[in-house]
């Protein structure tokens, strides 16, 4: 059987087959990527579903395509079709099982034309403000907060610098291959300081390229961690603001480096917010 057959044959999502009872499961997810306006891989989804194969969700998927597409006849307007935002970890594009979700002649159009209509499809799911009614309708609750408790404590001061985060950013501003970075960036920039009064721990600029790197030391316990994940997102909106109003076309990348391994709670955390992370980096 093969991943273009299985958004054809998979039944909707109420029956009490496994893969229905995961389609189930993972619809109110998806639908909480839908409001962040973001994507998600095969394995993120799995590992939120407690899947080991991620190669299993094809059936998922096609059963949450069969079901809306069923709920957009009775409805009378086109649901967006969210199974999209689920992608290829390599490609960041949706899997080739989801094609006939799109449209039956798919087999007509070039990559180039695949790809347009898939990024042409994500606008609307991110677009569409009835998610809350169509999981009503379904039966399904919403979906759930992330790690609330470990949000509001992030919230609150994360207090001085330590020796060791001192001593941590230091070390990677003088070898950014500590993060996966090429030794060809040369010395990052330390307490770098942008428009919004923030202060980035290191960043590295090559040509249009920017790199900005958030540091948490291993003393840093699961809030300030967490706190690292949002200071992500911050930097990289005014990152890329701040070289809008200057009219140049920078590549802006941010990491939230760690001394110690991603604490498992905050890994739905990460995925949601989209932060890239690069964890139990050492000093040797």
């Amino acid at each position: 059987m093969t991943d273009e057959q299985t958004a054809e044959i998979a039944d909707n999502m109420f029956g009490e087959k496994l893969y229905q009872k995961r389609a189930r499961m993972a619809l109110p997810i998806l639908v909480r990527y839908a409001f962040a306006q973001r994507v998600l891989t095969y394995e993120e989804l799995a590992r939120q579903l407690d899947m080991q194969n991620a190669r299993n969700l094809n059936f998922v998927l096609g059963s949450i395509g069969v079901t809306l597409s069923e709920l957009s006849n009775s409805w009378g307007h086109q649901i967006p079709r969210i199974a999209l935002l689920v992608v290829n970890k390599s490609t960041g594009m949706p899997g080739r099982g989801v094609d006939t979700l799109l449209t039956p002649d798919l087999e007509s159009l070039t990559k180039h034309q695949r790809d347009a209509l898939i990024n042409e499809t994500l606008a609307s799911v991110f677009a569409y403000t009835r998610w809350l009614e169509v999981l009503r309708e379904l039966e399904l609750q919403p979906p759930p907060a992330i790690v609330p408790e470990l949000i509001e404590a992030a919230r609150s001061d994360g207090g001085g610098e330590s020796e060791k985060h001192k001593k941590l950013k230091q070390a990677i501003a003088a070898d950014p291959t500590l993060v996966g970075l090429p030794r060809s960036l040369g010395n990052g920039e330390v307490e770098f300081p942008l428009p919004s009064g923030d202060v980035v721990d290191v960043v590295f600029r090559r040509g249009n390229s920017w790199i900005a790197v958030e540091v948490k030391s291993s003393i840093s316990d699961v809030a300030d961690v967490t706190r690292g994940l949002f200071q992500c997102v911050k930097y990289d909106a005014v990152l890329k603001a701040w070289r809008s109003t200057q009219c140049e076309l920078a590549d802006i990348r941010v990491i939230l480096a760690l001394e110690s391994p991603l604490p498992f709670e905050l890994l739905d955390l990460k995925s949601a917010l989209g932060t890239e992370v690069v964890d139990q980096v050492s000093l040797g």
